[in-house]
């Protein structure tokens, strides 16, 4: 059975990278992998970055001009730096542009977001529930009206609403015990980051599973994913080379591609592959970190 008849597969548009990024290729991968079947296309956010680095929404909506079925996903959007009313009306607008296309992913993010950001850690966790009630209620409610501790919205009105009804999926890309438990009653699915190790992966998904299952969801039908950092090549040393460096220069994380990453030959990359989803993944986002147009068709060959 190939691959993508157990699970779906997503896979990243160029948006990373610490080499130029070219518009051209960006289209041509929007468009084959729709062409091959992928279920969805794949960015993150990071705003002040020492390498290139798209803005998601901007790149998302390209694609989305250039695609027709494709689903359209970041992962993740730090929502405690940036005010959600802003953010609700950004990913409510690319869901009606894209007809009904969108998945948004948020974070609580790191320290140096805070700090680059100007925005207080102290109650971050509290900042955070209101941040994602108001992104619910503005994309479902006629009138919002919320008096929190951070944010205070008197009938406020939002349009256009996502077409997804009751409103676009929202997953969390969080790593922290509790913050994975969070997601159990707060979200649509979880990825885990391509940062994060496969170990930490594979310990993430019972304490997501069991938190699924106290709060009386069902854990098979709730999305796990995790993005993977990945480089395909017949010879393992070339995608050993090319996965080091950009654990390297975009992690500065010279250990990341043995504990994070995924790399070798067609047939080592599908086994790795399967023991993820042999973890629990029930769906997984492929991200090459170089040659995206020739890595997408190995990535096609590799899943079916």
């Amino acid at each position: 059975m190939a691959l993508k008849d157990g699970i779906p597969f997503g896979v990243s548009l160029p948006h990373r990278s610490p080499d130029t990024l070219d518009m051209a290729e960006v289209r041509h991968v929007a468009q084959r992998a729709e062409a091959l079947g992928f279920r969805d296309l794949w960015v993150t956010e990071n705003t002040l970055d020492h390498v290139n680095c798209f803005d998601p929404v901007v790149v998302l909506a390209y694609a989305a001009a250039a695609t027709t079925r494709i689903r359209l996903g970041c992962s993740v959007v730090v929502l405690p730096v940036q005010h959600p009313a802003m953010v609700a009306h950004q990913w409510s607008t690319l869901d009606y542009v894209s007809g009904g296309r969108a998945t948004l992913a948020v974070g609580l993010g790191r320290e140096h977001h805070f700090r680059e950001f100007e925005v207080p850690t102290a109650g971050r966790v509290g900042r955070f529930r209101e941040q994602v009630a108001i992104l619910k209620s503005l994309w479902t409610q006629e009138r919002t009206t919320l008096d929190g501790r951070f944010y205070h919205l008197d009938g406020v009105r939002m349009s256009p609403k996502p077409v997804q009804k009751p409103h676009l999926p929202l997953w969390m890309g969080v790593g922290h015990p509790d913050a994975v438990r969070r997601t159990a009653s707060l979200a649509d699915g979880w990825m885990g980051s391509g940062g994060s190790s496969i170990a930490e992966f594979g310990a993430s998904v019972p304490i997501l599973k069991a938190a699924l299952a106290k709060a009386g969801r069902d854990p098979e039908a709730f999305p796990i994913s995790k993005r993977v950092f990945l480089a395909v090549n017949e010879r393992p040393d070339v995608a050993r080379a090319e996965l080091d460096r950009w654990f390297r220069e975009v992690y500065f994380n010279p250990n990341g591609a043995d504990a994070s990453g995924i790399y070798g030959t067609r047939a080592q990359v599908k086994e790795k592959l399967q023991a993820l989803i042999a973890m629990g993944a029930n769906h997984l986002l492929l991200n090459p970190v170089s040659r995206y147009s020739e890595q997408l068709e190995d990535l096609a060959a590799i899943v079916g």
